[in-house]
This record gives C-alpha cells, structure tokens and sequence, in this order.
C-alpha cells in the first residue's frame, strides 16, 4: 500500500512540474510577442502597462488604457477569450467596438496561441489601481456604434495566412511586420476616415501620430529604403543604426528599444526580408528630417 501511495505521490509531482514549465513556457512566450507587438511603448503610464498615454490623431486625443491585471480599472477581469474578442474583433467584454486607434485591424492577424501566450503574460504582471483617462475626441467621432460602420470599409478580421509561394522566413517577416509589429499602421498613408490605403503599404505617411510624418520604407530608391542592404535594415532593427553609421533618435528610437532591438536575429532578418521584397513606392513625406534616407525638407 506504501508502495502504491508512494508511486501516486511521485506522479502527482511529475505531472505538477510538468504543468509547471508549461505555464512558464507560455509566460515567456508571451513576454516576447508582448515586446514584439510593442505594446509597453504605447501603455506606458506612470505605473508600468496602466496606460494614459496621449494619441494624437485628425479625430481628436486617444489615451491608452489600463492594461495591468487590475480587476477595476485594467483588464483583470477580462477572460482569455474577452482578451481575443478585443484583439481578433475589436470588441470589448461587452460587445462595444474598440476604436481603432488601438490597433486592432492589425492584430487581428495573430495567431490564436500567440494571443494565448500575450494574455497569460499581461495576467503575471502587477496590477496597478490606475483608472483610465477619458478620450477628447472631435463630437463626430465620440460614437462607438459609429466605430462599427468604419469597420464594415475598412476592417478585415482574422488571422495570418502564410503565403505558400513565398519562403518561411519571409512568411515569419510579414506576421511579424504586419500582425504584431502593426508597422503599418504608422507607416501607411491614411484616408479621410483613418483607414488605411492599403494600396499604398508601407509607403509612408504625411500625418502620423502627433501630425508628425512617418517615412516610406518600401524600396523605392528615392524617397524609401531602395539604397538599403538587407544588412542594413538588420542593423536599424538589431542596434537602431543607419547605413551611414548614424544612430535613430527620437520616437522611433523608443519604438526599436522596446520591440524590434528585443528580438531574436532570425526574428530581425525576417522582417527584413519582408521589407526588401515589397513593391516600391514613390511618396516623399518629409518636412522634416528623415531617419530612413537622410533626406528632408
């Protein structure tokens, strides 16, 4: 019988660690598409993850929220699956649609155990008591119902699809770019509305965040990345580089520090694969300095 006893005892124990590791794997798993998305760069607060930080947008001020596991005022409350419905579908727990200023569109294309991994993260980290800033929007554009028409031109759900004519490495490089680095939600042009000109990927945009331009980073060689190296896009992700030796500054020095500059080399070279091979665009957005070609005006 002691026997027995004994034997159930030491598979309770296997069986304990091996659940152990596994919730570890995920929370480490998850801290590395957390950094990958760059989701600390936006809910920055004066707690870590509370959220408060101003989005200047056409429509009015966004300020992003409380994203600790805070019962109250954070996402503690939230489920697994109220977490997926806010990424996949831009829905919060009760349905209301998400402005997309949190971007959704783009994160929508992750993967299903991606998102997994991202909340079980979120759910290790302090919670902080922090209560969310109300938006200033423009009167117009204050309606959630009104989010939902937007959605109907400019929302299309789901996740990934790897392209089968292309390598693996460029398939991880546009998940990465597209679906958690949301590159070009900063990067594309916009139309009057807010949605993206998908047309028109990556090729820069004249009114950023803050009205602030954001360069081209197709490879056109005259107002993108086209005079470029592969080595030299692994650089600006790996140290914040440029091919002239000089280092990036400003907003996008803190958007490469807390995501691309935190991933692995596989990682950094995927993504610039996927860059170099999209179609180039010729938009000069500038009236300022440029970080990718130097240029400005």
């Amino acid at each position: 019988m002691k026997k027995l006893y004994a034997m159930f005892l030491l598979l309770g124990l296997l069986f304990s660690t091996s659940s152990s590791w596994a919730d570890r794997a995920l929370v480490e798993r998850g801290h590395y598409i957390f950094d990958a998305a760059g989701c600390g760069s936006c809910h920055a607060g004066v707690k870590p993850l509370a959220g408060g930080r101003p989005i200047e947008t056409p429509f009015g001020t966004f300020y992003s929220p409380n994203i600790t596991p805070d019962k109250k005022y954070g996402i503690g409350a939230w489920s697994e699956e109220d977490f997926v419905r806010a990424l996949r579908h831009g829905r919060k727990p009760n349905n209301q649609h998400l402005f997309p200023a949190f971007p959704y569109t783009s994160f929508t294309g992750m993967t299903r155990a991606d998102m997994a991994a991202l909340y079980a993260y979120l759910m290790t980290q302090p919670a902080y008591p922090v209560k969310n800033r109300p938006h200033d929007l423009r009167p117009l554009f204050r309606s959630r119902a009104m989010v939902g028409q937007w959605k109907i031109a400019n929302f299309r759900q789901g996740s990934f699809k790897p392209d089968r004519s292309k390598s693996k490495e460029w398939n991880r490089g546009a998940y990465l770019a597209n679906a958690l680095g949301h590159c070009g939600e900063c990067h594309t042009p916009r139309g009057v509305f807010g949605g993206m000109n998908r047309s028109r990927l990556m090729a820069g945009n004249r009114k950023g965040p803050g009205d602030i331009p954001v360069p081209n980073i197709t490879p056109d060689k005259n107002t993108g990345t086209g005079l470029w190296k592969l080595h030299d896009l692994f650089n600006f992700f790996d140290r914040g580089v440029k091919p002239d030796g000089s280092s990036v500054s400003g907003r996008m020095a803190e958007v490469l520090g807390s995501s691309s500059m935190r991933l692995t080399a596989a990682d950094k070279r995927a993504i610039a694969v996927y860059l170099k091979s999209l179609l180039p665009i010729r938009n000069d957005v500038s009236t300022e300095y440029n970080p990718f070609t130097g240029s400005g005006h």
